[in-house]
């Protein structure tokens, strides 16, 4: 017997009709670049377009494409911050049977080189205010053939054959009859931040693209539909924006977008002004916004923030300090957590039936990553590949599978961390974390950042969580430093808020109360900054270097430290 349903390919022109025939009024709101001050800060202008309009541009965009030869699974990289034009080849690109490939723009002109030569990009999209690297792009990338410029090109135009994306875009006819396409086709591709090694590309499908979409939106997930407003902070370059882009469209979220804009102040400006519902970024963003709201409020002119429903974290954890801090603006904080492998949603942290969400408990299961939404499978396992009890406290390392998680790398780099189980394949996220009898998912670290301490491991994430939570500290990186007695011992890197200071028995005192004697750090360093990454994440690798040997130098020992 089979069953009788259609068999319907899942792909991205589905969200591109989608918002061209029932969500065309739709507002798309992008803050662009509109010259610079005196100091050479760029000031913003708000530019308002439609779903219908960026339908239309994006088929423009998608029939102007194949007019120039490029053939089925060639790749188009983009070098773009979040706009209404990144969001046109988020839809138009896939829809012509091509692969989106995001490049960060955040990484060393080098990098960037590298991973457009390695993905054999064809034709690049680049924002106007990267301009100046395009010669240097031409002369190291000999596979791009065409390079189109995001908003008013400067002129002159910079090299023979790079052209005004608006004016190819409207000068190009509307793609007719979109091509056939497979789900399982590759619709975009992102690589990995490469924090060891060099970056490795992970190809998202059709297929993929929209399962994540769909699965994304719900309430337990991020809550997405017709009547949010969401500004997706995260850049469109770190995995799809989280894979905003597709879900707000598919949904007829109306979407709004910061560009180069991501101080507090702009930021809180912006969620007041255009009503915003939903919104999504890394801790260094919640940072700085919270920040402004303190400042707002202690000067009596606080945001007009009640419409807004949910702030989204994720790229690292958030400690439950900075989650309890927004409540007390009426703010409500979600935890995501996923990896460029992931494309990237794996988990959620809302609370259970029965546990109030501004309790102790509560606010102690947002703090973690949450539980896995629907078709995705979590799992422990040891060294030796064992399975490891699903207890909340046995720490292992993080596996996961699903219809959107990678099962290998561009080019087959990097198999170490796909495998078999039990007749099924998984990936080794590389994290070390823990998960207990309800789902819930705690990341613990990441396996190079635990800190071995006589054979047993210390969490560098839940020490920098709580000392985040001290009045005085703005940031914290927990590192391990040598010890000649124990291996390892945790050295904590604090920069003091401003005004303040904080000794190293402060952060001892305070994290007494919660941890065992043997956890809490030998040593305190403050620092004016931590170095922070393209995905806005700590470099811990980058501190681990600065202080090699600092414990040794210092003549820090804590002999007690096990005892």
């Amino acid at each position: 017997m089979q069953g009788t349903m259609m068999d319907v390919q899942l792909t991205v022109p589905t969200i591109l009709e989608r918002i061209r025939t029932q969500y065309a009024g739709r507002e798309v709101v992008s803050l662009l670049v509109a010259g610079r001050d005196e100091a050479g800060n760029p000031l913003p202008h708000t530019h308002r377009t439609t779903y219908g309009q960026v339908a239309e541009r994006a088929r423009r965009l998608a029939g102007g494409l194949l007019g120039l030869g490029l053939q089925k699974g060639d790749r188009v990289a983009t070098l773009a911050v979040n706009s209404f034009r990144h969001l046109e080849a988020y839809l138009g690109v896939p829809s012509a049977g091509l692969v989106l490939h995001t490049v960060n723009i955040r990484l060393h002109p080098e990098q960037i080189a590298w991973i457009i030569n390695h993905a054999e990009d064809r034709v690049l999209l680049i924002e106007n205010v990267f301009a100046a690297m395009i010669p240097a792009i031409k002369a190291a990338c000999p596979t791009l053939e065409h390079i189109f410029v995001l908003g008013p090109t400067p002129q002159p135009i910079p090299l023979p054959g790079v052209q005004d994306y608006d004016t190819f875009v409207m000068g190009s006819g509307a793609l007719a009859q979109y091509p056939e396409l497979d789900e399982r086709d590759p619709a975009a591709m992102c690589y990995t931040s490469g924090t060891t090694g060099n970056p490795k590309g992970v190809v998202y499908t059709h297929r993929s693209t929209l399962l994540h979409s769909i699965v994304s939106a719900p309430k337990d997930a991020l809550n997405v539909g017709e009547q949010d407003t969401v500004l997706p902070i995260v850049p469109m370059f770190h995995v799809n924006a989280w894979g905003l882009p597709y879900t707000c469209a598919m949904y007829g979220a109306k979407q709004v977008y910061a560009g180069v804009f991501s101080d507090g102040r702009t930021v809180a400006r912006l969620l007041q002004d255009e009503a915003v519902t939903i919104t999504a970024g890394v801790p260094t963003i919640w940072m700085g916004l919270l920040g402004e709201l303190d400042r707002a409020a202690g000067a009596g002119e606080p945001y007009a923030l009640s419409g807004l429903e949910r702030l989204v974290v994720g790229g690292s954890a958030a400690p439950e300090a900075m989650i309890r801090a927004f409540e007390r603006h009426g703010l409500t904080m979600l935890q995501a957590w996923g990896m460029t492998e992931t494309h990237p949603l794996g988990t959620a942290s809302g609370v259970p039936v029965g546990v109030a969400a501004q309790s102790d408990e509560g606010f102690g299961l947002r703090a973690k990553q949450g539980r896995a939404v629907p078709l995705i499978e979590l799992g422990l396992i040891d060294d030796d590949g064992q399975k490891l009890p699903h207890d909340g406290k046995t720490m292992g390392r993080l596996i996961i599978r699903g219809p959107w998680v990678a099962s290998s790398y561009f080019k087959g780099e990097g198999q170490d961390n796909f495998f078999p189980l039990d007749g099924q394949g998984w990936f080794d996220t590389g994290d070390i974390a823990t998960l207990d009898e309800r789902g819930y998912m705690h990341i613990q670290d990441r396996a190079k950042d635990l800190i071995k301490s006589g054979g047993e491991w210390i969490s560098s994430v839940d020490l920098e969580n709580a000392i985040m939570a001290h009045p005085a500290v703005a940031q914290c990186a927990v590192i391990a430093m040598d010890d000649p007695k124990w291996d390892e011992r945790p050295l904590a890197v604090v920069v003091p808020r401003e005004g303040q200071s904080v000794s190293h028995e402060d952060i001892r005192d305070f994290l007494a109360p919660k941890f065992a004697r043997w956890w809490l750090p030998d040593a305190t360093v403050t620092a004016t900054n931590i170095p922070i990454g393209a995905t806005g994440k700590f470099l811990k690798r980058e501190l681990r270097e600065q202080y090699r040997g600092y414990g040794q130098a210092q003549g820090v020992s804590t002999p007690e430290a096990r005892e």
